[in-house]
């Protein structure tokens, strides 16, 4: 049994966390990806207490929608409930009808049992729908407990609803941006972003760091790749603009929360970042969430550790308050999820150096270069995906910190070691993704700042902090949706965003 409260900071403010035989967690009955799922029950059924005969369609229309209502996550057996959400599947048969009721709280919904309705007054898929009734234990196959009906209300209908019963892609469900979570995938993505979301926000106000909002406008382009949105204002002409100078979407808030930490102490931002990169690939988006802690008084090796520390938490967190998605996951997406969540519980991550992984990329290499999209590896080269997979999938077979990049690849503020050819940067890698991570011990010295700021403007804010009270820092940046495909095995980062930005797509 894998007990989840493993030993850091955190378990102390979230409190002892139940040991949970992770091995145990069945991944039977798991609907499948795209489509409606749908409980058949056995033709042995037993007879089921059947509601009033008087119950029909036109039945229940004195009932309030509004107020009262249960969530399916919340249902208990011996309980009279409310229930409201939207029809999955409906069926009948000779002596009963059944809706499979889906609130968005829960994977696998509610199986609702009426009296025979006709096909007039069948609410079909896609309808909504209030119930009240009685929650009892299930008398058929593919679901614990499910609702006896006393009196209901069909309030919305869905005629030409064109999430038919069957499996859809997810390139075709991106075409309905506005109807696509209420399929299996994307609502228990949903809810485990949620997980992840509310768990970053326990993780660092159990280690003492402020939640602070770092600016969407911005005139700092701290990545210095220069791919950002430019804001214009319908008010701007020529030299005469709105905010007197030209002003961007953020690409990170990392500069932002330097400012902050070096006052407040470590700090951490959670919001919406934008890259104006022209790339279709499945792992970008133009617009996406960024998760930014700087930590002060850190050096490199103390932000691996508040990573790694992050990681493992937010791990044990949806595997305890979502198996029922993870398992669906682990069905249909990536077998070794379970796997996966083992390594990371059990095992430190590695730690190898630049310098360390290029030598073992080129002794690879060296056996077959076919193989290999980008065979010339050298110092200096800026590690492709392929490369950062083979060294955390192949070499280390974990999550892997490399460390100690090239001076020439990093940007300006990340910190000189002893050995000016490398800077105090670190990536982290994992595996089926590469870069989760990136990060650094940022450049405290102002002399040594200034140096490599040489004939940059704009900056005398950022060099001031060096000036007024400087201190040692660290901070790194995660992809929220990355985060969230490396956890579900879901590869297309567009499905981890409920309205993904990227080159030619805006939609809604």
């Amino acid at each position: 049994m894998l007990a989840l409260a493993y030993r850091s900071r955190v378990s102390s403010f979230v409190g002892p966390i139940k040991a949970l035989n992770f091995k145990a967690l069945s991944l039977a009955r798991v609907p499948s990806p795209h489509h409606h799922q749908s409980h058949t029950l056995s033709r042995t059924r037993a007879p089921v207490r059947a509601a009033p005969s008087s119950l029909n369609s036109g039945s229940g229309s004195s009932i309030d929608v509004v107020g009262g209502v249960t969530r399916i996550k919340d249902l208990k057996v011996d309980t009279e409930v409310k229930v409201a959400g939207w029809v999955r599947t409906s069926r009948n048969q000779k002596t009963l009808s059944f809706i499979q009721l889906n609130d968005g709280s829960t994977h696998s919904g509610l199986q609702a049992v009426l009296p025979p309705q006709t096909s007039d007054t069948l609410p079909q898929t896609g309808a909504s729908v209030v119930c009240i009734g009685n929650v009892v234990k299930s008398q058929g196959a593919g679901q614990d407990h499910e609702l006896q009906v006393t009196s209901w209300k069909s309030y919305g209908s869905a005629d030409s609803y064109p999430l038919a019963k069957k499996r859809h892609t997810l390139e075709y469900l991106r075409t309905l941006p506005h109807l696509r979570h209420r399929t299996n995938t994307v609502a228990a993505i949903a809810r485990v972003r949620s997980t992840l979301s509310q768990g970053i926000h326990r993780f660092f106000e159990s280690e003492g760091c402020i939640n602070v909002m770092a600016p969407i406008i911005t005139t700092s382009d701290c990545e210095g790749a220069g791919e950002m949105f430019n804001v214009n204002c319908p008010a701007d002409e020529g030299d005469d603009k709105f905010f007197n100078k030209d002003v961007y979407l953020s690409v990170s808030g990392q500069l932002a929360c330097e400012a902050l930490a070096c006052g407040l102490g470590s700090v951490y931002t959670f919001g919406p970042t934008f890259r104006a990169e022209n790339s279709n690939t499945k792992k970008h988006l133009a617009e996406f969430y960024m998760l930014e802690p700087e930590l002060a008084f850190c050096d490199k090796f103390g932000a691996m550790s508040n990573c790694e520390r992050l990681i493992k938490y937010l791990v044990s967190q949806v595997w305890s308050l979502n198996p029922e998605e993870m398992n669906f996951f682990a069905s249909f997406y990536d077998k070794t999820l379970p796997e996966k969540r083992d390594g990371i519980l059990e095992s430190e991550f590695a730690k190898v150096s630049y310098t360390e992984a290029v030598e073992k990329l080129q002794e690879e290499i060296k056996k077959d270069p076919s193989k290999w999209q980008f065979p010339d590896v050298t110092f200096g080269t800026d590690l492709q995906t392929e490369h950062e997979r083979w060294l955390c999938e192949t070499y280390t077979k974990k999550p892997t910190f490399i460390y100690d990049y090239p001076t020439k690849i990093k940007p300006f503020y990340m910190r000189l070691n002893e050995d000016p050819e490398t800077v105090a940067a670190f990536d982290l890698l994992v595996p089926g993704i590469g870069e989760l991570v990136g990060g650094s011990q940022r450049e405290e010295r102002l002399d040594v700042l200034e140096g490599r700021m040489e004939g940059m403007e704009g900056y005398e804010w950022y060099k001031d902090l060096r000036r007024y009270g400087t201190v040692p820092h660290s901070g790194y940046g995660m992809g929220f949706e990355r985060l969230i495909c490396y956890l579900s095995g879901v590869e297309n980062i567009r499905e981890a965003n409920a309205f993904p930005r990227s080159p030619g797509v805006a939609e809604m």
